[in-house]
């Protein structure tokens, strides 16, 4: 059985739950009370991607760049 390593981007919300995302599945995305938890719980919805994605139609991961902007910046979409 060949093993995929997918990237998964973990974030705290403002009620404490742990929101995890794999970006390789479009609206890949699911929660926890605690890492393993949320881990646990995208393990399963990733499954259901597979079963609906085949491997050469992944999004592909670039990597994760962190923007820095001033806290009164608005935000255009224009």
């Amino acid at each position: 059985m060949d093993k995929l390593h997918l990237p998964i981007i973990v974030e705290i919300d403002e009620d404490g739950f742990y929101i995890v995302s794999c970006p390789l599945f479009k609206g890949c995305h699911s929660w926890g009370t605690t890492i393993d938890e949320a881990m646990e719980n995208i393990k399963e919805v990733i499954g259901m991607c597979l079963e609906e994605t085949k491997i050469e139609d992944l999004n592909t991961f670039v990597g994760f760049i962190e923007l820095e902007v001033a806290q009164d910046a608005k935000v255009s979409c224009d």
